[in-house]
């Protein structure tokens, strides 16, 4: 039954490639329609989504919670963060008051703009934010300043800034207690300035660090504005004009490096662009290298130029055909499935080359072209069937499983094998009959044995119990390091880190105020969120755990009566309008007037190397100018900000901003929580105590860290479930066409034994299983299969392995196996980490199946025939 079911198919296909090359133009200019067609459909509708988030199934229960959340606080997703760097706090406020407020002018282009720190309400109670200890200190600097904030107030000039500080020279000089500020740091501040100038560096002198001393956390100098930009969907990159807008702000209001800021996007948003630029720019250069190695390989190993043209033509013609039934199929591709196209280069040059070297046998055998095209497909066409079928059952067992990206990804794929095996067996012969070879057009091939088969055969056969059992024995040896072998989870670490958006993201995960390693979640209402922040804070794994509430100031009592002290001593002093004593003189004059007054003061090497600077910047043509500037620009903005905050009111929920409340009170009244983690939660064992911590008091919490965890097993499970799929159908599938389990048994060996070798390869080079490489175990059993069985059939039909080794099955195994490793050698040199983990490890997977393919299956067979025959060489 089996026996004639298997000689009808070969008939099938005998019959199917003489019809076919009958009427080769005919099949050509279908195949060219259809691929016209495919064109058109793939220019108008290509797209590609970036979120790593939709790569799980929404039916699991943390992408429940996650939509929940999603629900209560849309202004969360699709946002662009804007992060913005100054040499001064000074700088960088202004600098982000003045983007934030051409922005807002573009609506329609930038969307809403959340701008916590410039809001008014902290301009004007931001005193009432610090701790009491900071605020008495504050208050005492602020009072041994008046006098000179007051001054400065009336006369915001060179000349009332260096009255003010000769007369600090002179108090000091006197030894009297009047001096306003200590002369010495403010010295300098301005040296440093000064000096600045001269070197043609840019600084600007910060007075809010003067009144309020210096900040030396990891933000001190930095702001923020997030945006929910509008994005146009209808493109292959939603937020690029937004994203140009922003740095076209940048450029035309000049704050750049030169003028000491820098700015920079991150947030969802730019890093699902920048991604799927590094994607675009990764595969492509890895499609084109890939296609250049698979010509040179083709050319290598067929040495006939229409051989070539025609296996290329096809590939390219069937990766057409799959790119089009993958968009009309699933609408888009993800960041894994894009890689469905070097894939199908790397597999469908397969059954090319094998259909090819088959029709070269058949050739050199005295056959006409026609009757060598027929005996291919009747000889190989099998083979190349069920390794098409191998390939896709290894695809497509990842269908059932939760993982959505590598499901579309093997939906694509393995229906690419039954596209690929389709333009084989149809398109291919179609070409090759339009340009028949005959024997002595040949002659330059040679022999269809690969270079050193002879030797490689004889090794073998003569040595197959060593052989066979050194296999063995290395991959007992390659157990031990399967305990090793690592998965890392985490999306970022699948991110190019060069990306502007990624490389700001390590920064701000520096600070865990900034880190996106928190978690979130959504209580019933203010009262409950603060009970569960309560014990949550409480928990060993837990830095702080924080609501709504925590932004309404705590001792306000005591910090208004301190406020409304300081308001006493410093309100007379922005009694007057401001600039109302200022100075006619220019600033020329008040430099070289203190100048003086410094080489005039009692002799000190400080004041000596202030006077030495600054007569350089009075030799400067518009220095002292320029040098007002330096040092006054950011005055005003900071005594209206003074001035402001000595206003403060008391502060109740109620009175927080709105734009503050939204994002941490839903419409229907719930409140999130959100939780800072006590430890470096890169680690995955603290990753996974930090959340099962939380998670034990709040089982619906959200945010990276769960997804992380959450994403590892599920991925995990998907591998497992995938793997034990492929492995069941397939060997089903072979079983069922060989009939006896003796080749199930050889066909599977070498690939158990690869796969043992590629884990153990994993652990020792260090090279950790993620999001996109997962796929290599289930793949090497649908890819390395494609090897085995043309062997084995082989064998059968040529009486031995004796018989296989010496015919041009090794040769296209080889140069098989080649091309594949090309392709996926050229995802390797791919920017971004994920596909280019793909390729590596694909690579060493196919690499390593390939050796135990030529080399230990051969041997094995040899050994189970010897046994089989009753020979002395039998395997023990």
């Amino acid at each position: 039954m089996l026996a004639s079911a298997v000689e009808g198919y070969r008939d099938l296909l005998a019959r199917w490639t003489r019809s076919v090359t009958a009427r080769p133009w005919l099949v050509v200019a279908t195949a060219l329609c259809l691929t016209i067609a495919s064109i058109f459909f793939l220019s108008r509708n290509l797209a590609v989504d970036t979120s790593t988030g939709d790569m799980l199934s929404e039916k699991l229960d943390f992408r429940k919670f996650n939509r929940e959340m999603d629900a209560a606080f849309p202004q969360f997703s699709d946002t662009l963060l804007v992060v913005i760097d100054g040499q001064s706090i000074d700088l960088a406020d202004a600098a982000a008051h003045r983007l934030a407020a051409r922005m807002r002018a573009q609506p329609h282009l930038y969307g809403s703009i959340y701008d916590l720190a410039g809001e008014s309400f902290f301009r004007k109670n931001g005193l009432l934010y610090l701790d009491i200890d900071g605020l008495y200190t504050l208050s005492d600097k602020l009072a041994d300043a008046q006098p000179f904030l007051a001054s400065l107030w009336r006369d915001p000039s060179l000349n009332g800034l260096f009255t003010l500080l000769g007369k600090a020279l002179d108090a000091e000089a006197s030894d009297s207690d009047v001096a306003a500020v200590e002369i010495g740091p403010f010295l300098d501040r301005i040296t440093a300035v000064a000096q600045a100038q001269i070197d043609g560096r840019f600084a600007e002198l910060s007075w809010r660090s003067l009144m309020q001393g210096d900040d030396d956390g990891a933000n001190a100098n930095r702001r923020f504005l997030l945006l929910q930009p509008a994005l146009d969907f209808g493109s292959l990159q939603p937020a690029a004009d937004a994203m140009a807008g922003v740095r076209g702000l940048v450029q035309e209001l000049q704050l750049t490096a030169d003028n000491g800021l820098r700015v920079r996007l991150s947030g969802p948003v730019a890093l699902e662009q920048e991604e799927l630029e590094s994607v675009e720019e990764g595969m492509g250069l890895a499609g084109i290298l890939s296609f250049v190695l698979v010509m040179a390989l083709l050319v290598l190993g067929l040495r006939k130029g229409w051989l070539v043209v025609s296996c290329l033509i096809t590939l390219a013609v069937g990766l057409i055909w799959t790119g089009a039934f993958a968009i009309a199929a699933l609408g888009s591709l993800n960041l894994i499935s894009v890689a469905f196209a070097v894939l199908f280069i790397g597999l469908s040059v397969d059954f090319g080359i094998h259909y090819a070297l088959r029709y070269l046998e058949g050739i050199q055998a005295g056959t006409d072209s026609r009757d060598a095209l027929v005996g291919a497909a009747r000889s190989v066409g099998g083979a190349l069937s069920l390794s098409a079928m191998g390939a896709a059952i290894a695809f497509y067992s990842f269908l059932p499983t939760d993982y959505n990206g590598l499901a579309e990804l093997g939906l694509i794929a393995g229906t690419g094998m039954f596209i690929a095996l389709i333009a084989n067996m149809t398109l291919l012969p179609a070409l090759l009959v339009l340009r028949p070879l005959s024997a002595p057009a040949i002659t330059a091939v040679g022999t269809a044995r690969i270079p050193g088969s002879r030797l490689l055969q004889s090794s073998v056969s003569s040595r197959c119990r060593a052989v066979t059992w050194t296999f063995i024995g290395a991959g007992l040896l390659a157990l031990f390091a399967l305990p090793q072998v690592a998965f890392d989870f985490d999306p970022l670490n699948l991110k190019n880190r060069q990306t502007e958006s990624m490389s700001t993201l390590i920064d701000l995960m520096a600070d865990s105020r900034t880190s996106p390693y928190t978690i979130d979640i959504l209580a019933k209402d203010l009262d409950s969120a603060i009970q569960l922040a309560a014990k949550l804070s409480a928990l060993d794994e837990v830095e702080s755990a924080e609501t709504i509430a925590d932004y309404v100031p705590q001792d306000q009592d005591e910090k208004r009566d301190v406020i409304a002290s300081m308001s006493l001593f410093l309100a007379p002093a922005f009694a007057p309008p401001r600039g109302s004593m200022a100075s006619e003189i220019t600033a020329g004059a008040a430099l070289a007037s203190f100048i003086d007054k410094l080489e005039s003061a009692a002799p000190s090497a400080n004041l000596r190397k202030v006077a030495d600077v600054l007569g350089k910047i009075a030799d400067q043509k518009g220095g002292a100018e320029s040098l007002e500037r330096r040092l006054l620009v950011h005055l005003p903005a900071q005594l209206d900000l003074l001035r402001d905050s000595l206003n403060a009111q008391p502060v109740t929920l109620a009175d927080l901003p709105e734009a503050l409340k939204a994002r941490k009170m839903a419409a229907d009244g719930r409140v999130t929580v959100e939780v800072f983690p006590k430890y470096d939660v890169t680690d995955r064992q603290l990753l996974t105590a930090f959340v099962d911590a939380v998670r034990s008091l709040a089982p619906r919490a959200v945010g990276s860290p769960v997804v992380i965890l959450e994403a590892g097993r599920a991925i995990l499970g998907a591998f497992f479930q995938a793997g034990v799929i492929s492995i069941v159908l397939i060997a089903v599938l072979i079983g069922s066409v060989l009939g006896n389990l003796r080749d199930v048994f050889l066909v599977f060996t070498p690939l158990l034994l690869a796969a043992v070798f590629t884990l153990a390869a994993s652990a020792i080079f260090g090279l950790a299983f993620n999001f996109a490489n997962v796929i290599v175990l289930p793949l090497l059993f649908g890819l390395g299969i494609a090897g085995a069985i043309h062997l084995v059939l082989r064998a059968r039909r040529e009486s031995g392995e004796g018989g296989a080794m010496a015919t041009s099955t090794p040769r296209a195994i080889l140069y098989s196996a080649l091309t594949t490793m090309g392709s996926f050698g050229s995802i390797a040199l791919s920017g971004h980490p994920g596909t280019a983990s793909m390729g590596v490890l694909l690579t060493i997977a196919i690499t390593l199946t390939l050796i135990c393919t030529l080399v230990f299956l051969p041997a094995l067979m040899a050994c189970l025939s010897r046994r089989e025959a009753g020979n002395d060489g039998q395997l023990h």
